[in-house]
């Protein structure tokens, strides 16, 4: 299946413009992590491998693939892959966890919880202090997708809070289907 990027016929910001949106778009990302953390935490970690009934994915696939995601939209596309990045997000886990990938259906030769969740902090750690150190002429470097409104890297930004909220929604909707309490 292929994926129709969006119309670039969109102009590019002006670099003032295209900073304060990627400073708005590191609020954003901070706030959805915090959200995305805050179900986890009222999710217990033994159910995370658990598909509800009529479901397609679990907690721990969503959590996996949200570090993929934020590897690739914040330190891939910023500054492309590292030899210490394998180590990072080995293939395999790319493939179990990245887009089209299949939930597995036990925990059995997967992560832990625990270490998904410690994944998933080390990325955003790490890929938060590669958007420290991005040289903001570089925000208008053109990139592959995945991305929102600009093929660029502030269009990767500006997807990665979009992403997780989305995948937050989802979490959300795998705890009720639990039968755990909405957290909001």
């Amino acid at each position: 299946m292929s994926q129709t990027p969006p119309s670039s016929d969109k102009p590019l910001p002006e670099l003032s413009d295209a900073i304060r949106m990627f400073e708005a778009a590191r609020g954003q990302i901070e706030f959805a992590r915090q959200y995305t953390l805050e179900l986890l935490e009222a999710t217990p970690m033994d159910r995370w491998f658990e598909i509800p009934p009529g479901g397609v994915s679990h907690v721990a696939w969503q959590v996996g693939h949200l570090a993929v995601s934020q590897y690739g939209l914040l330190m891939f596309r910023m500054r492309g892959r590292r030899p210490e990045d394998l180590d990072l997000i080995k293939g395999r886990f790319r493939k179990t966890y990245g887009r089209g990938g299949k939930p597995p259906e036990s925990s059995e030769g997967q992560p832990t919880a625990e270490e998904l969740l410690d994944k998933l902090n080390r990325i955003h750690a790490l890929a938060s202090a590669e958007l420290d150190e991005l040289d903001p002429a570089e925000l208008l470097v053109e990139i592959d997708m995945p991305y929102a409104v600009y093929p660029c890297k502030l269009g990767a930004v500006l997807f990665c809070p979009i992403h997780e909220g989305l995948h937050a929604g989802q979490i959300g909707m795998l705890r009720r289907g639990l039968g755990l309490e909405s957290v909001r």
